[in-house]
């Protein structure tokens, strides 16, 4: 049989609530307060309770049918999705929810009272506050009935009729037992320093001091002593001359004993107290503005805890709670479950969440159109396809975020997090002066190529002097692109070369090391020796006399210098993709030093000097650079440097 409660009913028993069960807290011998009262009262309380409250609150609360283990559909148009989106009149989720966590946090005890329609349809739900709420019978075990209790009556209602929200009681499993209970010994304590500051505020606050009269003063008149007393209460108690002047008599001198705000510990107790009610609720300390030990880093993560570990099991309650009481009441509930909308708060920014859609697709992912939507701007023509720049197609970079940064802004290789799912296997690249001399090969060939071009272009001419630099500038964009590929190649293998002779020595596993990681620093670096080589060929090519017909001997001159230029370029660019692998590696296994090895046969004076220095492995050496070949130096500390580092632990 369907037992109908109506709304009615339940605003008919009364507003003034009788307390169905004991729940006061004890905190001077004198005084009592109930749970709510202290929620009213106590800032702390309020403070950790509202924080549950509104974080919870403020998720989303969806309606899903699973239709397989690997899939799920949204129900919008069921009961369940109408009842949470209107659990019952003037009442939304958000207050239904905040409800019951607050219900929940302070009596640790929730109640929802089912409303239907005659027909036993189910229309909604009602929260109703613990005092009001009574539990009935001798089952230990389970309810066997509940009474709503009010000034004007009560209202019996059956197990079914109820969804009951309830915690941890070590001697009734019908009941909880709330935390404000564990909390009684530090809410009296708190009370009571909260009474002695006012008492001492309301005593001292405005004026604290003492009055010296002179021992050779006249024997004081019992009226005068009255009337002085009475006057002097006034000014310093805040009657009507507070703010006045006082009169002191036959020479009287007042001293002032200011209060010591040390010894109010007015701050640190309320601290103190904030800190033990958040602990109590397992809430992270810098949630609730306790700030002390708190950074950018560690409150990022600490969000994170909130929503995984703190709220993360109120979560699963709740969800849990409903599914047991109230999906089996409606119709069509096979399958049918809810969920807070938790992803919404753990995906992070919309920055963070485009760069890690963008790189896991390969290519843009948002149109022009749903761009301009954001923004509140109106759509335009064509707005709609999707646009891929040309260096995410097949082949190319995997998304556009892989583009490197700005030389000034590399990225040390010490302190970074790693996650690899195992341990890479040393590839086979060779030794490093193989490699070197292979780079330097490649690019000697590349840079007689682009002049061979020019120069076949410019001998096809009938006659007169060609514009050099304007056909040089005509081909600069697509030289650039090439060249950069090119020193890439191979200095992410030079790299990985120099980071397999550190792991070698101190990481043979390479754990918390992946190769993959240095290429954006390498992709940044080879595209400013890219332009550098480029401005050095522009540079030959300017330097070329066009006056006469002696510019042919003049333009095969400057192609003799560039490829020159080439050979030193490859040099400094092998030299500093060596010491970039090798600091990259040690800084993942942990290094801590880095001593400078000069080398070549005919090394610099400076780096000569240098030879065996040692710095910690943040630290710069004498001449400013960080490794060999360093691009953030001087050219004339990094060209054709052929030096290297050695490393320690200590």
């Amino acid at each position: 049989m369907t037992f109908v409660v109506s709304q009615g009913q339940l605003s008919g028993v009364s507003v003034a609530p009788s307390l169905a069960f004991p729940a006061y807290v004890q905190l001077a011998s004198d005084v009592y307060h109930e749970y709510g009262h202290l929620y009213r009262r106590q800032p702390q309380i309020r403070t950790v309770v509202s924080f549950l409250a509104r974080n919870i609150a403020q998720l989303g609360l969806h309606s899903y049918r699973r239709v397989s283990d690997t899939d799920r559909e949204r129900l919008t148009d069921h009961p369940l999705s109408r009842i949470l989106a209107a659990p019952g009149a003037k009442l939304t989720r958000y207050r239904l929810i905040e409800r019951l966590v607050c219900d929940y946090a302070i009596y640790d005890a929730a109640f929802w009272v089912k409303v239907r329609m005659d027909s036993g349809e189910l229309l909604g739900v009602i929260p109703v506050p613990p005092p009001r709420m009574e539990i009935k019978g001798d089952n230990w075990l389970e309810p066997e009935k509940f009474v709503v209790h009010g000034s004007k009556g009560e209202l019996k209602l059956d197990p079914e009729q109820v969804v009951h929200f309830h915690g941890y009681d070590p001697d009734d499993l019908r009941k909880g037992s709330s935390p404000i209970e564990a909390l009684r010994s530090l809410l009296a304590e708190e009370f009571e320093a909260t009474r002695s500051r006012e008492q001492m505020w309301r005593n001292g606050g405005r004026m604290s001091g003492v009055l010296k009269r002179p021992a050779d003063a006249p024997k004081w008149d019992p009226t005068a002593k009255a009337r002085f007393g009475e006057s002097w209460r006034a000014y310093t108690a805040g009657g009507g001359q507070a703010g006045g002047t006082p009169i002191l008599e036959d020479g009287m001198e007042y001293e002032q004993i200011a209060l010591d705000p040390s010894k109010a510990q007015y701050i640190e107790a309320r601290k103190l107290t904030r800190e033990e009610v958040a602990a109590a609720y397992h809430i992270p300390l810098p949630m609730v503005g306790i700030l002390d030990h708190a950074t950018f880093s560690n409150i990022k993560e600490q969000h994170q805890q909130l929503y995984q570990d703190t709220l993360g099991p109120w979560l699963t309650m709740i969800q849990e709670e409903i599914g047991l009481q109230l999906i089996p009441d409606l119709p069509d509930s096979e399958d049918v479950y809810v969920e807070f909308n938790l992803q919404e708060k753990l995906r992070g920014s919309f920055e963070e969440q485009a760069s890690q859609l963008q790189t896991a697709v390969g290519a843009p992912w948002l149109l022009r159109n749903e761009a301009r939507a954001r923004m509140n701007l109106p759509a335009i023509d064509g707005g709609d396809d999707l646009i891929t720049p040309l260096n995410v197609l097949v082949g190319g970079m995997a998304s556009p975020t892989d583009t490197a940064p700005e030389p000034a802004a590399l990225p040390k290789a010490r302190g970074r997090l790693v996650l690899m799912k195992a341990a890479p296997e040393r590839p086979d690249l060779g030794d490093f002066d193989e490699e070197r001399d292979a780079f330097t090969s490649s690019l000697e060939r590349w840079t007689k190529r682009q002049f061979a071009a020019l120069e076949s272009r410019a001998g096809a001419k009938a006659d007169g002097v060609p514009d050099l630099l304007a056909w040089w500038d005509e081909g600069s964009e697509g030289r650039l692109a090439e060249l950069a590929s090119l020193i890439s190649d191979h200095g992410y293998r030079i790299a990985q070369l120099a980071a397999w002779g550190v792991l070698a020595d101190f990481n043979p596993e390479a754990a918390g090391w992946d190769p993959e990681v240095m290429l954006p620093w390498l992709l940044a670096a080879a595209e400013t020796h890219a332009s550098q080589h480029e401005d050095a060929g522009r540079a030959s090519i300017a330097e070329v006399d066009d006056e006469g017909d002696g510019w042919q001997a003049n333009l095969r001159h400057a192609g003799e210098v560039w490829a020159s230029a080439a050979t030193v370029r490859a040099l400094t660019a092998s030299t500093e993709a060596r010491g970039f692998g090798s600091h990259d590696a040690a800084g993942a296994s942990g290094l801590k030093k880095k001593v400078w090895r000069t080398g070549g046969t005919n090394p610099r004076a400076s780096h000569r000097a240098q030879d065996g220095e040692s710095v910690s492995l943040d630290d710069v050496f004498s001449n400013g650079l960080r490794w060999p070949g360093d691009g953030k130096g001087e050219a004339k500390e990094t060209a054709g440097c052929k030096c290297r580092l050695d490393y320690a632990t200590e």
